[in-house]
């Protein structure tokens, strides 16, 4: 049996592109003599669709596209469809919707399998919308009998090394119901290393149950969530037959023989670096987000720092020199170093570049509220005048020429509370917001391998918010090392702080400072744009935490 797996970009709630992206992909790989081309899940509606599954008119929607699908079928009638979808579910009692695997040929539903195994960690929220699969069964299908999952549904390991977070295993299901070939459906979002885990993790489940395993994966930015790929055929020991690229739409064939046979060594996939791949997300984020959204163009403030800078250059890199705007702002305390490095970087990069001077702004402020500060000691309510006249600037160019605001702040910034609500957050999307200040610059580094585009100078300077006279970051925060190391332990690892202080070294004072800092700051977290998810855990839709609480 010869097998496609389409590793395809959906776009949520387009139902109608969606169906035409398959229906493109359909006809070409019925004309290479397919039996079964493999979707990922949730395909027609795109992956997550979130509160759309509430909406009825959208059910339908669904309901009557995949009657559309049925039809298109009959066109190429000896090649099946597997697809992710939305199905009702009949039950008086529970969700009303199933998460299904959906298989159709030459005009028929042949089986159907919903999805067993609904997430509700993390970025997840299935079961806010979908009912467990009640049974899960195999299908016979052109000599093979298949073991049809979805996504999570392989995530749960007889010989796992983490514990077990369901009661059911479908993969030991479908195995001991006489499965010969299994078939995962996914949408599994991406963060720095999960291509690995889920080789590991697959090619465990393969080699516990000697069978053959296909995964075909969504790629694609989606909001805060990336997907990346990487769909793969295994063979029954666990071997990679083939992959598919990461980040990219690709489709791969696999012939069923080819899975019953031993990899040889030459034909192993060599993975990207981490910063290749990192790279790679962020500009796959930010490019499908403008496009989704209906944006083409973006402004961008300059500050001659590293974060702007680097979040310039994965602007370039999604969207052309020709649609990124760079507007460097300089106040009083802006040094002539951050203007002519913002000009630099600006020509490095081919991008249109202004300079807005704010001083008199910022003294029309200071004058119009003298009255109200009256003698009161200039502070940070007078630092932050500067940044929110900024992103007024910003803000007011956005809205005349219709482009989308990039906000460049960081993790550990974002994590601690430093940075502005209403001046620096202000913007539509927020890039780096999940990169720590050290993979910024690690990242800043590998963008200058074949040759400088982010200045030296920006690389190697003390970072600055250069609001007063002589700012440095240092002086308001621990180190960035240290800061990130206890923000990994602390949001990523969820360790606490003496167990922080104990195996690290760290001053408890420090320590206690950083994680009250973190939760001090949620009401700004709540209000920031979103950011792209490229670790583990991401401010954002996968840490949910509460405002108004004291612990």
């Amino acid at each position: 049996m010869k097998i496609a797996l389409a590793q395809l970009n959906p776009t949520v709630g387009d139902l109608d592109d969606n169906l035409e992206k398959l229906k493109l992909h359909f006809t070409k790989v019925s004309r290479a003599d397919t039996d079964l081309i493999v979707l990922p899940e949730l395909f027609l509606t795109g992956y997550p669709p979130r509160d759309l599954l509430d909406d009825n008119s959208f059910i339908n929607r669904c309901e009557q596209t995949l009657i559309k699908l049925i039809e298109i079928s009959r066109s190429c009638p000896k090649t099946a469809i597997l697809i992710g979808t939305v199905t009702r579910c009949q039950l008086k009692h529970g969700k009303k919707l199933f998460n299904s695997a959906v298989l159709i040929e030459n005009g028929e539903i042949l089986f159907t399998q919903n999805k067993t195994l609904l997430p509700a960690y993390d970025v997840f929220d299935e079961n806010r919308y979908f009912e467990p699969a009640k049974e899960v069964q195999v299908c016979p299908f052109r000599g093979e009998i298949l073991g049809i999952s979805i996504c999570e549904d392989a995530w749960n390991e007889d010989a796992a090394p983490l514990p077990h977070l369901y009661e059911q295993h479908p993969l030991a299901q479908l195995s001991a119901a006489g499965a010969t070939l299994f078939i995962n459906l996914s949408a599994s979002p991406y963060y720095l290393g999960k291509e690995q885990i889920r080789l590991e993790l697959l090619t465990r489940q393969s080699r516990h149950y000697g069978l053959p395993l296909l995964m075909v994966n969504q790629i694609g930015g989606n909001d805060e969530l990336i997907f990346d790929g990487c769909s793969l055929a295994l063979n029954n020991s666990g071997e990679v037959v083939s992959q598919a690229a990461q980040f990219a739409e690709e489709i791969i064939y696999i012939d069923s023989r080819d899975l019953k046979q031993s990899v040889l060594p030459d034909t192993k996939v060599t993975p990207p670096t981490r910063m290749d791949q990192l790279e790679c997300a962020l500009i796959l984020g930010i490019r499908d987000y403008f496009r989704k959204c209906g944006f083409a163009e973006t402004i961008i403030g300059l500050s001659g720092g590293i974060d702007s800078a680097l979040t310039c250059a994965l602007a370039v890199k999604a969207l052309g020199p020709d649609k990124v705007w760079g507007v460097t702002m300089p106040s009083p305390y802006s040094s002539g170093g951050s203007i002519e490095d913002s000009r630099i970087l600006a020509d490095n990069l081919g991008i249109h570049f202004d300079i807005l001077p704010i001083k008199n702004l910022f003294q029309s402020y200071l004058d119009t509220l003298q009255p109200i500060f009256a003698d009161l000691p200039a502070g940070l309510a007078e630092e932050n005048i500067q940044a929110r006249i900024r992103g007024n600037l910003l803000m007011s160019i956005a809205n005349k020429f219709n482009r989308l605001l990039l906000t460049t702040g960081n993790k550990s910034e974002l994590a601690v509370g430093y940075c502005t609500l209403y001046g620096d957050m202000s913007g539509g999307l927020a890039p780096i917001s999940d990169l720590p200040k050290g993979l910024v610059y690690e990242l800043a580094r590998h963008c200058n391998r074949d040759g400088i585009i982010i200045p030296e100078a920006t690389l190697t300077k003390e970072p600055s918010a250069e609001l007063r006279p002589d700012q440095k970051d240092q002086d308001s925060l621990p180190p960035y090392d240290l800061l990130d190391r206890v923000l990994e332990l602390y949001i990523d690892e969820g360790i606490a702080v003496n167990e922080i202080v104990a195996n690290e070294g760290f001053s408890k004072e420090t320590v206690s400072w950083i994680i009250s800092a973190v939760k001090r700051n949620e009401y700004k977290r709540r209000q920031a744009p979103p950011g792209l998810k490229v670790t583990s855990k991401a401010f954002g839709c996968g840490r949910r935490m509460p405002i108004a609480a004291r612990y």
